[in-house]
């Protein structure tokens, strides 16, 4: 009777599950386009991240190219213009002013000409950098030739295994600077005692 109740049960589920069954056929007839759409969602969202990658390697080559010395030769340029621009200016106010002692008066000509002090400003401020940043590239080749004097071992910050390499890991380094920093210190009191030891003496 169980038996016989199971299977109309079960057969009762059939039967009304055709129209479910449609249905759930229906579903992924629905879903179907979507997942026909994910290819191309999937080749946009790529699309986009390699452009993203690109420009990401683009501003990392313009950042590891912008050094002092590139700094430098891009001043150049503008040092070069705001000096022509300086002596033009110069030359001007100089015609102007021998018109004005002459007893020619130059108004249009004094009404088009620039600031010699705006352009003689900008020509020192370019200076300044370039002064700046050749300062800065020869502490870094002073640091970078005390550096291999004082500690000959390369340094490998980004390597997984130094030691395989012949290389310091980046947490060594510290601990050598620290080190010898330590040091430093200590020769540098020593030697304050020491010179105070012996003034008394005198």
């Amino acid at each position: 009777m169980m038996n016989s109740m199971g299977m109309h049960m079960q057969q009762s589920g059939v039967v009304p599950g055709g129209p479910g069954g449609s249905v759930g056929i229906a579903g992924p007839v629905g879903v179907s386009p979507v997942m026909m759409q994910s290819p191309q969602m999937q080749q946009q969202q790529a699309a986009q991240q390699q452009q993203q990658q690109a420009q990401s390697q683009q501003q990392a080559q313009q950042t590891e190219k912008v050094d002092n010395i590139s700094k430098v030769k891009g001043l150049v340029g503008p040092l070069r213009d705001a000096l022509s621009t300086t002596i033009k200016t110069a030359a001007q106010l100089l015609q102007q002013n021998n018109l004005n002692d002459a007893g020619t008066k130059g108004t249009d000509l004094g009404a088009s000409t620039p600031r010699f002090d705006k352009h003689l400003e900008e020509f020192y401020s370019i200076c300044d950098q370039i002064e700046l940043n050749l300062k800065t590239a020869k502490l870094c080749m002073q640091q970078g030739a005390s550096s291999q004097q004082y500690l000959p071992i390369p340094v490998a910050p980004t390597q997984p295994n130094p030691a395989e390499t012949n290389a310091l890991s980046y947490s060594q380094y510290l601990d050598v600077v620290k080190i010898q920093i330590g040091y430093a210190k200590d020769i540098h009191d020593t030697l304050i005692c020491a010179a105070a030891n012996i003034s008394p003496a005198e």
